[in-house]
């Protein structure tokens, strides 16, 4: 866990920026590939240019992917953290 990450919890979230939550999605992306979860990864392909709704859209699809496969915690953590903090989005 990165030190940035270290005491975050959803009931104390970072607050995160547009290049925070940028950020987080390119992790997620790019960890997704490395499991082989193509499906989670072709969401934030892009994510660079994605629109603000377009982002929240995708945030909330993975999730929902997710949400039953505990063994893939490690994803929907930091997806989490993002989903609270789309109202940042500009």
């Amino acid at each position: 866990m990165s030190e940035e990450n270290y005491n975050e919890t959803l009931r104390w979230p970072t607050n995160l920026d547009r290049d925070g939550i940028v950020r987080r999605l390119v992790h997620v992306r790019d960890l997704a590939k490395a499991r082989s979860l193509a499906e989670v990864a072709a969401r934030f392909d892009g994510v660079e240019s994605m629109t603000g709704p377009q982002i929240g859209a995708s945030v909330i699809a993975a999730l929902t992917w997710l949400q039953d496969k505990p063994e893939h915690r490690e994803l929907a953590a930091p997806l989490e953290m993002v989903a609270m903090n789309l109202k940042n989005l500009k």
